[in-house]
Parts: C-alpha cells; sequence; structure tokens
C-alpha cells in the first residue's frame, strides 16, 4: 500500500462523510491541443467532477473503443507527450491542491519514458493515482510495486470476467479505488445492465474495503444515477470525449463551444448523482 494517505483517499473519505457517490471524470491530455485540454481540467472541477481520470496519449490504445481512440490521435497529433501531459497536472496543481488526478493510459509511453522517471515525475507534478491497463498483477514489481513505494495509488480494473480465482490476485497491490469495468469489450460500446453491475460491485467489496467505482457504457446523468446506487463512484469518458469532438471546427480545431458543452454534460452528471 502507499506509505500515506493520497489525494484519493482524502477524497472519498470525504465523500462518505457527505453521503455522496464520485463522480470522476475522463479526458485526454492534450486534446485537441495542450491549452484547451488545461482549461478543460479546470471546467470538469467547477462542473463537479471529484476525480480527474487524464488519458496519456497513445498511439494503440487496444481497450478503447473510437472516441477515445480520436482523442488520442487528436492530441498526439497537436504535439502531445509524457513531458506535455505532466505539464498539465503541473498547471492544474499551480490552483488546485485538492482535486485528485489520476493518469490513465498503456505502458508503452511509461517505458519510453523511463519507469523511475515516469514514477518520480509523475509525483512532482501532483499526480495522485495511475491505471495501467496492460500490466498485469504478475508484472507488479515493473511498475505497481515502485508507484506504491513513492507515494502513487495503483489502481486496477476489474471486469465481469474476473472471476473467485483471478480477484485477489487484482486486489492484493490495488490501492485508491477499483475500477470495475462494467461490459466486456471496449470504452464506450454498449450500456451496462444495472442490476449486474450492482451484484458484481457487491461482489467485489465483500473483497476489499477500497470504494468501488463503475465505468465504460455511462453516458447520461440517469445511467450515472442508476450505476451510483449501487457504488462508491461512476467514471464517464467516451460521452465527455465526445463532446469534445462535436464541438470542434473543420480542422479538428477548438472552438467556442468546447469547454462549454464538457461543462454541461459534467454538470448534468454531477447534479443526477447528487440528487439522492
Amino acid at each position: 500500500m502507499t506509505k500515506h494517505q493520497t489525494r484519493i483517499d482524502a477524497r472519498f473519505a470525504e465523500l462518505k462523510k457527505e453521503k455522496r457517490k464520485a463522480l470522476i471524470t475522463f479526458v485526454t491530455a492534450g486534446d485537441p491541443d495542450i491549452e484547451t485540454s488545461k482549461g478543460i481540467l479546470v471546467d470538469l472541477v467547477k462542473a463537479g467532477a471529484d476525480i480527474i481520470e487524464l488519458g496519456m496519449p497513445f498511439s494503440d490504445p487496444m481497450a478503447d473503443g473510437p472516441a477515445i481512440q480520436a482523442s488520442s490521435q487528436r492530441a498526439l497529433k497537436a504535439g502531445q507527450n509524457m513531458i506535455k501531459t505532466l505539464e498539465v497536472v503541473r498547471d492544474f496543481r499551480a490552483h488546485d491542491d485538492v482535486t485528485p488526478i489520476v493518469l490513465m493510459g498503456y505502458y508503452n509511453p511509461i517505458y519510453v519514458y523511463g519507469n523511475e522517471r515516469f514514477i518520480q515525475d509523475a509525483k512532482a507534478a501532483g499526480v495522485d493515482g495511475l491505471i495501467v491497463v496492460d500490466v498485469p498483477p504478475e508484472a507488479d514489481d515493473e511498475l505497481c510495486l515502485p508507484a506504491l513505494k513513492a507515494g502513487l495509488n495503483f489502481i486496477r480494473l476489474a471486469t465481469p470476467t474476473t472471476d473467485e480465482g483471478r480477484l485477489p490476485a487484482v486486489l492484493r497491490n490495488t490501492s485508491g479505488f477499483v475500477y470495475y469495468v462494467s461490459i466486456t469489450g471496449i470504452t464506450g460500446a454498449a450500456a451496462p445492465v444495472v442490476n449486474d453491475v450492482h451484484n458484481q460491485v457487491k461482489r467485489i467489496k465483500g473483497e476489499t474495503p477500497l470504494p468501488v467505482v463503475v465505468g465504460f457504457g455511462v453516458r447520461t446523468g440517469e445511467q450515472a444515477r442508476a450505476i451510483g446506487k449501487g457504488a462508491d463512484g461512476v467514471v464517464v469518458g467516451s460521452a465527455i470525449v465526445s463532446a469534445i469532438e462535436k464541438s470542434l471546427g473543420s480542422k479538428g480545431q477548438a472552438t467556442a463551444s468546447t469547454r462549454k458543452g464538457v461543462t454541461e454534460l459534467v454538470r448534468e452528471l454531477s447534479s443526477a448523482l447528487r440528487a439522492d
């Protein structure tokens, strides 16, 4: 486990006290450009996001659907890289020292940057946790354990196919929260079945004291509220990234409605989760 309480731990403790579910929002760093991306992070918090997942752009995001793949491509085309992604976090931390930020993505860009350097620089920038979808528990020595030692949460995914034999390995070195993937397949592909999700969350919570949040397929306030009734939080990514894409100009550039569209959607999601 991490050596001390992180911003993620503090946020979930606060939410528990308020009897409220977490709204976790995903956007890709540098989409559609670095300055707009920095502004969007500020907007997310103002609109009601409790935790931000910041995607590390990668050319082959295999677990992601078309919307998030396209956001990665836009960011890379605009020149986004790991140095600039950490710059986005540093910029955010200059005026927000409370909202947790989780870097999410794939191992390749971290490996290229250098594991030790990445952990050190991520921590210094103000990152709180990591979700690296293609590093299995069998490779914990590679990234997970050094990250935990540095005080970063390492968050793992559980899926509908994570059975009783596999779950203990998934949970062993997980910290911060557990991310339950509500559907099999890629991000944004389908809508989750609420009762199935609640049963799975209950099963996972029987094996860990950590908060369990649900993502993949949640697109509307109504869905977020329904899923949130049986979980500690809800993750929304593809819907937000799609809102960014729809707002862009003919050459893929940000427009006056880009940040506005994100704010409106996140406000709707936040209001729905707070309705109870």
